[in-house]
């Protein structure tokens, strides 16, 4: 059977996940984390992609993304999976599979959806236990939106820029933002969203895509 095509719109963010096989660990030690995003900056920019926001988790990662085309997103993740596989698999002496199939992703609403989308990205760490505060994990961009720290995988989304009017106004609007608990009904949301290859937003907003978004 065919895959079916996913539905990318220029002007609509993503959030992709990627998994590793069977939920196994994908990432070991500190430099294969730094080998990730470097690879995950540099894909990136060939795909002419912007990453808002991103976390990498010990066995997934999440991505929040603006991409020119579809087919710029498919050879971006393909290539950034192929390639930080072979690395592992060589730097680890092992073989097989390091990721489980396909990447997943839905459709993001800018308006209202997807600075709680990015919220909920960087809170993963805390969700999971691992910190008690996502600024304790270092594999994130929540130290680039909420500390202002360099990262050069991520590109600000005009929604983040439109918080203040200035870096420190942006990032003190930014951390209140994250004073306020995601609530079980938004948690819910974004995860049968992004695990369906779905539609996250309004009733409008899902209404209006997806017809256009491949059913599973």
């Amino acid at each position: 059977m065919p895959r079916q095509s996913r539905v990318v719109l220029p002007a609509v963010p993503l959030h992709v996940i990627q998994r590793g096989h069977d939920r196994q660990r994908c990432f070991f030690m500190d430099d294969d984390y730094v080998v990730y995003r470097q690879w995950l900056h540099e894909a990136a920019v060939l795909a002419e992609t912007h990453v808002h926001a991103y976390v990498l988790m010990s066995n997934h990662v999440h991505l929040l993304m603006s991409v020119a085309d579809a087919a710029g997103l498919a050879g971006m993740m393909k290539e950034l999976a192929q390639r930080y596989a072979q690395y592992l698999n060589y730097r680890h002496g092992t073989s097989g599979t390091v990721w489980d199939g396909r990447y997943k992703s839905c459709l993001v609403q800018t308006e209202g959806y997807l600075l709680t989308c990015q919220r909920y990205i960087e809170m993963n760490p805390v969700r999971a236990g691992m910190v008690r505060f996502p600024g304790n994990y270092k594999w994130s961009s929540y130290r680039c939106n909420a500390e202002g720290r360099h990262d050069e995988v991520v590109t600000p989304h005009s929604v983040y820029e439109r918080l203040g009017t200035g870096a420190s106004a942006r990032r003190q609007a930014y951390l209140r933002l994250f004073l306020e608990t995601l609530t079980p009904q938004q948690l819910e949301q974004i995860r049968a969203a992004g695990n369906g290859n779905g539609v996250l937003g309004d009733r409008a907003f899902i209404a209006q895509h997806r017809r256009r978004t491949p059913q599973p």
